[in-house]
């Protein structure tokens, strides 16, 4: 059974430090706070992915069917290694306390789980870096929506919102930066434009922003540590890389989910040989399933200005 990180935090209550470290993963990225993940052994997953339905019809008394049979995808989908080693001096620990240490691999943690959200976005196996292929890749065809075909970019389009939403089959979540969602809660208080605002809480207690029943999750939810997630992307009509992408995702079994072949992991390697510091390593094999072609849908072209509808 495929759990979220939080949920996994919960049934690892009896391993202290194993269950803080997945708390802290969830509570640092949006996407791993609702991500489901399956623990699975072996590297990754086969799956077919539903390409074309069968053919139906009907038929006289005594007649027949045509023959007709269904298309599929054969698809894999690999976990990576994610992770790093942190030093501490052995004189820092002597002259500032233990808890320095832990400080640091609380820190470790959360990049980790920063820089794999950034993954879940804008991952490329082909580009050499051991990581796995995002959403941005993974969505083609018609889970592509352009907000419009203007040079530079287009104002994000709330019926081309809704169009996206209608794209994805049982949509559960919207995806987007910090600032596309400050310009679409503008535009539900523009009664020129509309939109359906509400809010509610996570599992930790803080607000978050719905749209149409949909959670906001934020790409960007880490600051300026990941600027590649932002308005600078090339636009459907060309122009400057000054555009940006809404993502609508199925999150659940069947849909998009995560697969890792363990929990993340926090080793203490103990003292280093070549030098009086201690070392942790922060270890992650993980990587993210879609098995259904229509598990999410991404509008693109939007350009930083106010709303339309």
């Amino acid at each position: 059974m495929a759990l979220t990180l939080v949920e996994a935090s919960k049934r690892n209550s009896g391993n202290v430090l194993r269950s803080a470290v997945i708390e802290t993963y969830a509570r640092s990225s949006d996407i791993l706070r609702v991500l489901p993940f399956e623990t699975i052994n072996g590297g990754g997953v086969r799956y077919d992915q539903e390409h074309t339905l069968p053919g139906i019809g009907f038929r006289n008394v005594n007649g027949s069917y045509p023959e007709s049979t269904g298309t599929v995808n054969p698809q894999f989908d690999p976990t990576v290694i994610a992770g790093g080693d942190l030093d501490v001096d052995k004189y820092i620990l002597a002259t500032r306390g233990a808890n320095t240490r832990t400080t640091q691999e609380e820190m470790k943690v959360k990049a980790l789980a920063h820089r794999w959200s950034l993954a879940f976005v804008k991952g490329d196996s082909t580009t050499g870096s051991g990581e796995f292929d995002g959403i941005q890749i993974r969505l083609r065809g018609t889970q592509v929506i352009d907000n419009g075909a203007t040079s530079n970019g287009d104002a994000l389009s709330i019926a081309k919102l809704d169009q996206l939403i209608d794209a994805v089959d049982n949509p559960t979540h919207l995806f987007m930066t910090k600032a596309m969602r400050r310009i679409l809660t503008a535009a539900a208080r523009n009664p020129a434009v509309g939109g359906y605002i509400t809010y509610a809480r996570d599992e930790f207690g803080r607000q978050v922003t719905l749209y149409n029943d949909l959670p906001l999750l934020i790409a960007d939810q880490n600051g300026d540590a990941y600027a590649s997630i932002g308005f600078n992307e090339t636009n459907p009509g060309g122009g400057t890389t000054t555009g940006s992408s809404v993502y609508c995702l199925s999150i659940g079994p069947g849909m998009i989910e995560g697969i890792q072949n363990s929990d993340p992991m926090v080793v203490d390697l103990g003292e280093l040989e070549t030098k009086p510091a201690l070392r942790t390593r922060v270890e992650w094999y993980a990587g993210i399933a879609c098995y259904h072609p229509r598990a999410g849908g991404r509008l693109r072209g939007i350009k930083d200005a106010a709303a339309v509808a």
